[in-house]
Parts: C-alpha cells; sequence; structure tokens
C-alpha cells in the first residue's frame, strides 16, 4: 500500500469516510514513528500521519470502487472529478423511499398481486410494467439530460449538507444539474425487481435516476443495490477488499 494511488473494494454497510479512516490507520501504523523535539526540549516518538484521500463517495449501502489517493498523490485529486463512472444497479419498482435507496422509509405503491382494477377497498392498482414498457423507459434517459439532486447527498445548500436538512425535517428546493447517460444496459428484469449497468458522467446520482425510470413507468422505484465497477481507467477488477489489506471490516 505505498503506491499513490490504492483501488479499494468497498463493503457494504460502511461510509467511504469510514474505509479512508481504516486505510489512513494501517498505513500510519506500517510507517512508524519519527523522533519529534517538543517546545520543551524533549525528544518524544510520535507515530507518523499518512494522507488519505478519496475521489468520489460511495453511498454506505453500495458497494464497489473506491479510488483512494495516498501521501503527495492527494494532490492529484482534481484528475479524478471529471472521470466518467460505470454501475451496475438494483431498481425495486413499485415503491418510493424517502432517500432513493433501502435506509429510507419505503411505501409500496403496487401490489403485483393484486388485479389492475378498482375493488371495494376504493384501491387501484397499476399494471405490472412488461419488459417493453422497461426498455422504452430506460432509452429515454440515455443522453444529456436534466437530473435533480436528491435530498439526501452532500451537496451544501446555503452552507449546509442537502442530508441534514433533510434529516431535520426542512424543506429545500433542490438544485438540478446537467448529466450525461452514455449506455444503460438491462441486465435482468423479473418484477419487481430491474437490475441496470449503465456508464455515467461524473456527478451523477444513479438513486435519482432509479427514481426517475420508476417515474417514467408511473410506479415508482428506488435502489436496493449499488455497485461502482469503474472510475475513469480504474477498474474494480484491481482493487482488493479491505481483509485483503489486513484491515477489518
Amino acid at each position: 500500500m505505498n503506491d499513490e494511488i490504492l483501488l479499494v473494494d468497498k463493503p457494504e454497510g460502511i461510509s467511504s469516510f469510514g474505509v479512508v479512516a481504516r486505510v489512513r490507520r494501517k498505513l500510519s501504523e506500517e510507517a512508524g514513528t519519527v523522533s519529534v523535539k517538543g517546545k520543551d526540549g524533549v525528544v518524544r516518538e510520535k507515530r507518523q500521519k499518512v494522507k488519505v484521500g478519496h475521489t468520489g463517495t460511495l453511498d454506505p449501502f453500495a458497494t464497489g470502487l473506491l479510488v483512494l489517493l495516498i501521501g503527495k498523490g492527494t494532490k492529484r485529486a482534481n484528475e479524478f472529478l471529471k472521470l466518467d463512472k460505470k454501475y451496475i444497479a438494483t431498481v425495486r419498482l413499485g415503491a418510493t423511499s424517502t432517500t432513493g435507496d433501502p435506509e429510507g422509509e419505503v411505501t409500496v405503491l403496487v401490489d403485483s398481486s393484486r388485479v389492475s382494477e378498482d375493488d371495494e377497498s376504493g384501491v387501484r392498482d397499476v399494471r405490472v410494467p412488461s419488459r417493453a414498457d422497461v426498455e422504452k423507459a430506460v432509452e429515454k434517459f440515455v443522453g444529456e439530460t436534466e437530473q435533480k439532486v436528491p435530498s439526501y447527498s452532500a451537496v451544501k445548500i446555503n452552507g449546509e449538507r442537502a442530508y441534514k436538512l433533510a434529516r431535520a425535517g426542512k424543506e429545500v428546493e433542490m438544485p438540478t444539474r446537467k448529466v450525461r447517460i452514455d449506455e444503460i444496459e438491462i441486465l435482468d428484469y423479473k418484477w419487481p425487481d430491474l437490475t441496470i449497468r449503465c456508464q455515467v458522467s461524473s456527478g451523477t446520482y444513479i438513486r435519482a435516476l432509479g427514481e426517475d425510470i420508476g417515474k417514467e413507468l408511473g410506479v415508482g422505484g428506488y435502489l436496493t443495490a449499488l455497485r461502482r465497477t469503474q472510475v475513469g481507467e480504474w477498474r474494480i477488477e484491481g482493487a482488493k477488499r479491505l481483509g485483503e489489506l489486513g484491515i477489518g471490516d
């Protein structure tokens, strides 16, 4: 782990900052100590601190490629800001989540066991989308598009992180940004789960894409799984798990 770039396969259930902290601690332990003379003239042994930073976060529920920069490599952070990314995502259709992922409050909108008509309860079910319906909906999001930034995101609104405002119950108008989606491939579709592979520009929120696909189909949707497989030229195949680095999860 002495190179300036380290590829890590982030596990589920840990934040990107948590991965950085664990790697930093491991590298600092390996770097050993240095002798430092204090203002009082006493020489003490002090653990060397190794700089570690990531080049793009993954939500705790997500897994996959984290590109970490180490030591002098942290000065190269700007090189990674605009790189395209690839993901594999599973969208649960027929329901929504307050966060767009499994960590939020989920509301089921479509009960696929019911017929598509009104009944005595006054509840109207929506027809389950066919494969052709899904293909048509997905195609609409390929190319340049305006995407609304999720309220549960790290974007700052008036100096505050959006997710902090959302957790506090404060409603804010989230900005939109122009993003580019180069490809969306349907890997599997068995109601209510849709698995896609996509290549997108930097700044694209896959959670928002999953929600938008659900809206287009008229049934709602949120992500239940997300895995990043590539950042620029860096691929998940070259990444190491924390255990392989001698770091506990």
